[in-house]
């Protein structure tokens, strides 16, 4: 059966993290707890800001939408992945196989802007306390939250469409987890050109935007807050920025590091793959934690929601 698109390929075969047999079975309950963590996670903290008036400002606006990213962000990948583990072949539909590239872009890029808003967010609270209510107002925060989530529609289309455009002829085999671009234009038999160049432009202008929003942010409130006192300065500094800086920094970075290519082609793929296990499955298991373990609100949240439970 010959696809619509020109693909004599109908389906794909995900070779998985390691072709190693005795690794199968300790990295299926390896990753089987960080995909439990992530939800029950994340869910919580979805939970927590829902159910505690105290937690509805627009900081926590915008992490209950950067925990609903990643809760649904785990439901895109690891299930197949985990499924890989315990299969002889894990396969994946041609057509399926393009949706979870479509939401895995969506979700990667809603993502990279939604850090960004949480940065411009801190910087007014901190800097510009005031006119705080004003500036961040609901209709603000919804504006930046769809932005963020029209900016990942438009990521994800344009990637999707670009990759639906090719022709698979001959070998299905997709050396990787998922359904990646790159593993999928290494299979291609028609030119990838114009796929390798809107990828690129498309990575790029992402990460230097949110990267210049996030970092001139971070540096506008140490400036500042070194200006007011010195010891109160920087510890509201590093509680402000400390678990943001480490969220971005796990995430641009490892992001950044899996589109990096090695010389060699085997060293990409393996790369590729340890790069985007740290962005696509720790840092969703991660950010709860990051921004739960050392934040007065959300343990007073906690106390509250168990009191609750417990009366």
């Amino acid at each position: 059966m010959v696809m619509s698109n020109g693909s004599a390929v109908t389906e794909f075969i995900l070779t998985g993290l390691t072709d190693q047999p005795e690794l199968q079975l300790p990295l299926f309950f390896l990753f089987l707890v960080n995909y439990i963590i992530t939800v029950v996670g994340n869910l919580s903290l979805m939970s927590l800001i829902c159910l505690n008036s105290h937690l509805h400002t627009p900081m926590y606006f915008f992490l209950f939408n950067l925990a609903f990213i990643d809760f649904c962000y785990s439901f895109v990948i690891t299930p197949k992945m985990l499924m890989g583990f315990v299969s002889k072949k894990n396969i994946i539909s041609y057509t399926g196989c393009m949706i979870q590239l479509y939401f895995f872009c969506f979700f990667v890029y809603s993502e990279c802007y939604v850090l960004a808003a949480m940065a411009c967010d801190r910087y007014v609270a901190i800097c510009q306390p005031l006119q705080y209510t004003t500036l961040m107002s609901p209709r603000t925060c919804s504006l930046l939250m769809l932005g963020s989530h029209l900016m990942g529609l438009a990521g994800a289309v344009i990637h999707t469409g670009y990759i639906i455009r090719l022709s698979f002829c001959d070998s299905n085999i997709v050396n990787h987890y998922m359904c990646d671009i790159f593993p999928l234009l290494q299979l291609s038999c028609s030119s990838t050109y114009s796929n390798d160049l809107v990828s690129s432009v498309c990575v790029s202008v992402s990460a230097i935007l949110c990267s210049l929003i996030i970092l001139i942010s971070c540096g506008l409130i140490l400036f500042n807050v070194t200006h007011m006192s010195a010891a109160k300065g920087w510890s509201k500094a590093m509680s402000t920025c400390g678990s943001h800086m480490i969220t971005v920094g796990l995430f641009y970075g490892s992001g950044l590091l899996t589109h990096i290519k090695p010389s060699s082609s085997s060293g990409a793929v393996g790369q590729g793959k340890f790069f985007s296990v740290v962005y696509t499955l720790m840092v969703p298991m991660l950010n709860p934690l990051i921004y739960s373990l050392r934040n007065k609100d959300v343990k007073l949240a906690v106390k509250r929601t168990l009191k609750r439970i417990t009366n």
